[in-house]
Formats: structure tokens, C-alpha cells, sequence
């Protein structure tokens, strides 16, 4: 990756970049001046394709106008206007106002320094201001991606909440690895993405809507992410911190859900779910209706306003003459007539309705005779009804008189149907369950040398989890587990146990030998139960190796200028204190792939020493960027290396010394690869 751009630098011979916003992955975002917008100040965001190569190049060049085209249709106040884009030194920029004001993270950590957080109405504005602004990118089609305390600014001169930073130059790196395969790239941050958006890269309106909740939870809090999700059974417990309306908790509760179908599908649904809090109104404008034209009375007249008109009904224009107009039913359907007959005309006009029904008379019946059909039907009927008739009673006749020939029947014996008794089951005996697979979580976490991280969750029967982490070699490592039932086992990088008393352990420690990732497998004793622990790390580094302090340059001294009797072997250690040098040591950490800057000050009497830890095989190369001092590369035996690039041949602290004969402020870039 290339380095930032130093302060001063004009870029396209009209933005002077001042200073550094922020720096990433993928560059950085400068404040600028716009020389040809009379200094007007604005922000400047590179993207630095992270591969080389003519194809990788083109892509990024076509996804990033296509990204810039799509920003410069966003026109709302709380979201920086698009200026323009241009590309300079196989680097891509965009440039937006520039928003004055501080972060929402900024100012949660000005709150936490006197032991507060944001307070519910704060947390309620701000969903209410932002939600609108929601509403109008996903109108068009585009996801944040990116919504977090660092993205939000509150604007120093309204107070109103401005949404930083979309997720674009991430969006365009993980097109760019995919179409060049090259791999991808997480866009969220995390804790506050969602996670389809951390697993698979998808990211919908709701996402969005999953982050804002976070952000809630955090600014309420006053808590990381991280201190509110049980990664084990995928819930938040935020509210064991803070207690909220009961309304706002079952929204941002909702918006939580692990499966994007179980959240609220819009901004819209939210704001509609909120309005109990915003005193009835809604947060976002109400959707367009079709209109309704009122028909109030005059002023004075005494007549009351007219009804709104019903659906699909068309209002009367201004002039039209009442009194010519067709009359129109606007009640229930009209029943027809069932008489047939043409209604009365007689009856007058501007008599009042009545409310009673009117019956309408019933047509007279002629008689059944005078229709020939209906007589000959009844004939057939008749018929019919007198031949069943006839061979009943003839078979009645000769059933009676054939009873009477000889012997009584006798009577049919009938069969005593003895009831079986009903077989009283025998209970069957319960099968014992059979242990079933277990389900493995994997989490990985970063341990801080000298500092003891304690884990805490729950795990079901057939639930295990795996901690895993990165050891140098000879680290030491503690790790202790509380709670009733459960057990752990301390891996290698082999997946084995480290030795014969790290499997099936409670307490273990020791030191590896080995450097790599390690594994603190913890799983329940009983495979049918629930059980709840604790569980304590704690890595601590070998002392390093001394190193030789640089020899203090002597300052020359003042010629004696008493006689030649003053006795030069006397005690003047007080006299020379000022040339004693004062060495001021600090440990940075450098990750393999990173690139930190670092500045302080030094002058004749005080030198300042870069201590940084690198793994075999890495390489560290230090760049004095700023100030006229000196600069001094140590190995971990004390040697001086002659270039400013380092290739670790061992484990161990490398160290960067800053000296200068006078008073310099300085710049010190650290890389590690």
C-alpha cells in the first residue's frame, strides 16, 4: 500500500490536502481546501486498489464511476454532497463537503470520561432524525453498509445528526476481489453489522436498520458490542444496563434479530411502530393519498361542513351548478325492483327520505287449474303414488298368510358375545437417549499480553466451544475454568493437548514453545443438561533481552577558568546533569500488514526509543517522515543496523531510537510485513 499523501500536497492543481481524517484498508480521507471554490473546505476519500495489475485496475476505475455516478444523486441535507471524483498516481478519489462538528463516538467518550452516557430522549432523536434519511437512500436503492458511532457526526451548526462514510470504497474492494479473484472483504464493522453482512456480504434495507440499533444500544450503554452479545446463544442482554420505554425496547429488540426476516422489513414499519414515543407522529412523511377536496361552509352560514367524499367519488368543482346535476346513489347498492313496474313519477322531488322501508306490493297469483302443465303433473303424481300403494299392501297380504302354514319358527338363537377383556398395557420401558453430535462454536479472540480476559456463557449438553487464539513461542499462558460440570482442554496448534494435564482440566499453565494458534476447548461433563461458566486467560511475554543504551553524546565542556590548584578529580556529577540524556521507551504493536505513524518530540537531553515485537520471518521497516532528527535501528542483542529495513531472524523486540542535536518535532512510520 502507498503511503498518505504528506500535508501541503495539491492533488488535480485544486485540492491542497491539510490533514489526515482517517486512515483504512484501502487509503485514506484527507481535509482539504478547494482552491477553485475560494478555500472552501471539503473532504478527500482515496481508494487505493490493494492489486496491481491492468485488470484489477480497470475494474476498480469502472465500479468506482459507476459508485460516484450513483452518490451524486443523493441530495439530502444530513448526507455530504458529492463534488466530484478523479484519479491521480493509479489512485481514485472522491471529494464531499466536508462536515464540521464531532463523531457520535467522539462524543460518547467525552460522556463515559465523567461516567455517563447518552440518555433515552438523546437516543430517541437521534433515531427519529436519522430514520428519514434512511428512508431516502433506500429509495434509491442503496444500503449504508456501514452505520456506527464513528459514521455520524452531529454538525456543529445546527446540532443535527449527518451520516458519514457509505460503505462505497469497501463495496467497490470486495467487487474488485470477486471479479478478479483475488479473494474478499468484510464491509461493517464489527459488532454493529449485521451478520449476513459479516458471513456473506449481503447487505438489505433492514441491515441498515440492525446497525442504527447497535449504535443505539452502544451510545446507551456506554458498552462495545462485544460487552452485549452472547456469541453462544446469539442474544443481546443490553438491557440488563440501562432500562428504556417499553416501546423503544421492543424495537431496537426487533431490529436485533439474528435473521433478517424477523426484523422490521423498512424504515417505514419503524417509524410506524415508534410513533406511541414521538407523541403520536410519524418520523417519516405520511405516504401520499389520494386527495380529498373539503366542501366547507362559508364562514357565518350556519350550514354545516359537508362530509369528505367517499372512495371513488368525484369531487364537485368550484361553480358547477348543483340543481342541474344528476342525482347519484353513494350508499349501499340499489335493490331491484322485484316488481317490475316502472316507479311512481308522482311522488315530489324535494320531499324527505324516509327512513322506514317501503314494501312493495305483492303481485296477485292466478290459479293452479288455469295452467294445463301443472294439471297434467298432478295426474302423473297421482298416479305413481297409487301403484306404490297397491303392491305394499298386496305384499303385506301374502307375508301374513304364509305365517300360518305349520310349525312356529323357531326363534334364531342369538349369539352372547362374551366381552374380551382389554390387555392392561405394559409400560414400555423409556429408552435412554443417545448422545447425540456434538455442535462446535469457534471463536476466535486476540490476547493481550499482561492482561487477563475473563469469558463468560452457556452451553447445552451437546454444545461445545472453541476459543482460539495466537501464542508466540515462549509465552506463557493462564487459563482457569469456573463453573459446575463442565471441563476444558488446552490445544496446540496441532489440535492436541499441550500435555498430559491440559485435557479434562480445570486450572492449567504453562509456557509454549511453539508459535501459532492455540485452542481452549471447553464442553460439558453431563450431555443433558445446561451449565454456565467462566473462563480466565492470560498471556504474558519472556522479559526481553536488554538493550544497550546509545552512548550519550557528550557535551562539550566549559574550559576551566579558575587556576591550575582547582582539583578537576572532584565529585561534579551535579554540574553535569543537564547532559545526562533522559531515554523514553514505549512498546508499539504492529500488526503483520500494518502501517502506524507515530509523533512526539526530542531534543538534546532526551531520546526517544520505538520498541516493537516481531515473529520470526516478518520485516520491519521504519521511515523517518517528518523532522530533521536522526534515526537508529537496534536488533534485539543490541545491534545496530545500518538501513532502515529489518528482517527478523528470531523472535524478540526490535527497537527504533530518535535523537536530535536541538529541539525537533517528528513523524516516525512503522510497517510490518
Amino acid at each position: 500500500m502507498q503511503p498518505p499523501f504528506l500535508p501541503g500536497t495539491i492533488l488535480q492543481n485544486r485540492y491542497r490536502l491539510l490533514s489526515i481524517l482517517g486512515q483504512g484498508g484501502f487509503g485514506c480521507t484527507y481535509l482539504g481546501e478547494d482552491v477553485g471554490r475560494f478555500n472552501e473546505r471539503c473532504a478527500v476519500k482515496e481508494f487505493i486498489p490493494s492489486q496491481v495489475g491492468d485488470n484489477a485496475l480497470g475494474k476498480s476505475r469502472e465500479l468506482f464511476q459507476r459508485e460516484a455516478q450513483t452518490l451524486y444523486q443523493i441530495n439530502h441535507p444530513q448526507i455530504p454532497q458529492f463534488r466530484a471524483t478523479f484519479e491521480e498516481g493509479q489512485r481514485l478519489f472522491i471529494v464531499q463537503d466536508y462536515v464540521e462538528g464531532k463523531t457520535y463516538r467522539d462524543l460518547l467518550t467525552e460522556r463515559k470520561h465523567t461516567g455517563m452516557a447518552f440518555s433515552e430522549p438523546d437516543v430517541q432523536r437521534l433515531i427519529r432524525q436519522l430514520l428519514p434519511v434512511l428512508a431516502h437512500i433506500h429509495a434509491k436503492g442503496l444500503i449504508h453498509r456501514d452505520i456506527a458511532p464513528d459514521n455520524i457526526i452531529l454538525r456543529q451548526a445546527d446540532q443535527t445528526p449527518v451520516l458519514i462514510d457509505f460503505g462505497v470504497v469497501k463495496a467497490i474492494a470486495t467487487q474488485v476481489q470477486l471479479q478478479t479473484g483475488y479473494g474478499s472483504t468484510t464491509v461493517g464493522k464489527l459488532g454493529f453489522a449485521p451478520p449476513e453482512q459479516m458471513q456473506t456480504g449481503r447487505a438489505y434495507p433492514n441491515s441498515d436498520l440492525y446497525a442504527l440499533a447497535v449504535t443505539s444500544i452502544v451510545l446507551l450503554t456506554g458498552r462495545e458490542p462485544q460487552e452485549l452479545y452472547d456469541d453462544v446463544t446469539t442474544t443481546w442482554f443490553w438491557q440488563r444496563y440501562v432500562t428504556v420505554h417499553p416501546t423503544l425496547a421492543a424495537v431496537i429488540n426487533k431490529l436485533l434479530s439474528y435473521r433478517p426476516s424477523d426484523r422490521y422489513q423498512s424504515v417505514s414499519e419503524v417509524a410506524q411502530a415508534l410513533q406511541p414515543l414521538f407523541g403520536g407522529t410519524n418520523a417519516l412523511p405520511p405516504p401520499p393519498t389520494s386527495p380529498v377536496v373539503p366542501t366547507a361552509s362559508p364562514k357565518g352560514s350556519g350550514v354545516p361542513p359537508a362530509p369528505p367524499l367517499p372512495l371513488g367519488a368525484t369531487p364537485v368543482q368550484p361553480g358547477t351548478n348543483l340543481s342541474q346535476m344528476r342525482t347519484v346513489a353513494v350508499g349501499r347498492r340499489p335493490i331491484t325492483n322485484p316488481t317490475g313496474m316502472a316507479a311512481s313519477s308522482a311522488q315530489p322531488q324535494n320531499r324527505p327520505r324516509h327512513t322506514t322501508p317501503v314494501v312493495a306490493p305483492s303481485p296477485t297469483r292466478s290459479g293452479a287449474w288455469e295452467n294445463p302443465w301443472a294439471v297434467i303433473g298432478m295426474g302423473l303424481g297421482l298416479a305413481v303414488i297409487t301403484g306404490v300403494a297397491s303392491w305394499a299392501v298386496v305384499t303385506a297380504l301374502m307375508n301374513e298368510g304364509s305365517s300360518d302354514i305349520g310349525a312356529q319358527p323357531s326363534p334364531i338363537p342369538t349369539e352372547t358375545v362374551t366381552p374380551t377383556p382389554t390387555p392392561t398395557p405394559t409400560p414400555s420401558p423409556t429408552p435412554t437417549p443417545t448422545p447425540s453430535e456434538p455442535v462446535i462454536f469457534d471463536q476466535s479472540i486476540g490476547l493481550a499480553a499482561g492482561a487477563t480476559t475473563d469469558l463468560r456463557g452457556n452451553l447445552q449438553g451437546n454444545q461445545w466451544i472453541n476459543y482460539s487464539f495466537a501464542l508466540d513461542g515462549d509465552d506463557t499462558l493462564n487459563a482457569r475454568l469456573e463453573g459446575d460440570g463442565i471441563v476444558m482442554s488446552v490445544l496446540g496448534p496441532d489440535q492436541r493437548p499441550v500435555d498430559s494435564l491440559a485435557d479434562t482440566a480445570l486450572d492449567w499453565q504453562g509456557q509454549v514453545r511453539q508459535s501459532g494458534t492455540y485452542t481452549v476447548q471447553v464442553r460439558p461433563l453431563d450431555e443433558f443438561g445446561q451449565v454456565n461458566y467462566t473462563l480466565q486467560l492470560r498471556r504474558d511475554r519472556p522479559e526481553p533481552e536488554p538493550s544497550p543504551e546509545p552512548e550519550p553524546i557528550p557535551e562539550p565542556s566549559p574550559e576551566n577558568s579558575g587556576n591550575g590548584s582547582e582539583d578537576d578529580s572532584g565529585d561534579d556529577s551535579e554540574g553535569n546533569s543537564d547532559d545526562d540524556l533522559t531515554l523514553r521507551e514505549e512498546n508499539v504493536r504492529v500488526r503483520s500488514g500494518e502501517r502506524i505513524e507515530v509523533s512526539d518530540q526530542v531534543n538534546p537531553t532526551t531520546v526517544r526509543r520505538y520498541r516493537v515485537r516481531l515473529r520470526q520471518g516478518e520485516t520491519l521497516s521504519a521511515d523517518l517522515i517528518q523532522g530533521d532528527a536522526f534515526m537508529m535501528l537496534r536488533a534485539p542483542d543490541g545491534r545496530v543496523i545500518d538501513n532502515s529495513q529489518v528482517e527478523a531472524n528470531r523472535n524478540g523486540h526490535y527497537t527504533v531510537d530518535i535523537y536530535a542535536d536541538r529541539v525537533v518535532n517528528f513523524v516516525l512510520g512503522l510497517r510490518v510485513r
